[in-house]
This record gives C-alpha cells, sequence and structure tokens, in this order.
C-alpha cells in the first residue's frame, strides 16, 4: 500500500548540516502524520519530530531550535532539516508514516533507513 524512499544522509563535521528526504507513494492509504525516528547502535529507537497533515509538529528535546521538519503534501514527501549537529546525533534515521487504510484500519509505515553520522 505504502512505499517509502529515503535519502539524505551522509557524514558530517560537527556543526554543520544535512537535509533528509522521504518521498512516499500510497494506494488506497490517506496519509496523516509523518515523522523521522532515529536509533544507535546498542539504544533504543527514539522519536526525532513528527508533523501531520495540517501544520502541528512536535520535537524531541534534545533536537528543538536545531531541526526543522516540514512538509509536501503534493509530493507526499517529508524533510528534516538538521543544523548545528552533534556528535550524538549519530543514527540511523527511519521516516514514518501513519494513515488509514482498508477499513478504516491506520497502519503505520518505515522506510529503509539513512544513515548520518557526525564526527567530532
Amino acid at each position: 500500500q505504502v512505499q517509502l524512499v529515503e535519502s539524505g544522509g551522509g557524514l558530517v563535521q560537527a556543526g554543520g548540516s544535512l537535509r533528509l528526504s522521504c518521498a512516499a507513494s500510497a494506494i488506497f492509504f490517506r496519509i496523516n502524520g509523518m515523522g523521522w525516528y532515529r536509533q544507535a547502535p546498542g539504544k533504543q529507537r527514539e522519536l526525532v519530530a513528527i508533523i501531520t497533515s495540517g501544520t502541528s509538529t512536535n520535537y524531541a528535546d534534545s533536537v528543538k531550535g536545531r531541526f526543522t521538519i516540514s512538509r509536501d503534501n503534493a509530493k507526499n514527501t517529508v524533510y528534516l532539516q538538521m543544523n548545528s549537529l552533534k556528535p550524538e546525533d549519530t543514527a540511523v534515521y527511519y521516516c514514518n508514516v501513519r494513515g488509514i487504510g482498508n477499513l478504516a484500519i491506520t497502519y503505520d509505515y518505515w522506510g529503509q533507513g539513512t544513515q548520518v553520522t557526525v564526527s567530532s
């Protein structure tokens, strides 16, 4: 029903910036919320930022003021602009979409993940 393709990860020095993109292709599925999660080796996956179909956003405390999530509904694409990157931001970043599918059931879909590495 939904296919997600992530891009934009890479290696950057502390204080630098990266922009992640996630493009969704959906059939018989209405996308509501879109967001970004991250997971470092040996750690739990954690929420980074989410955005609804409207304008509501929410950020993890650790990234507030540094990261910005945005969305292009016409393209079904969500972005994560990451500025002032720190070594502790190093992780695999996963795109997530939530929406309504068959029989009005809510489903979650995940992207393949993109590596972000921040050197000190």
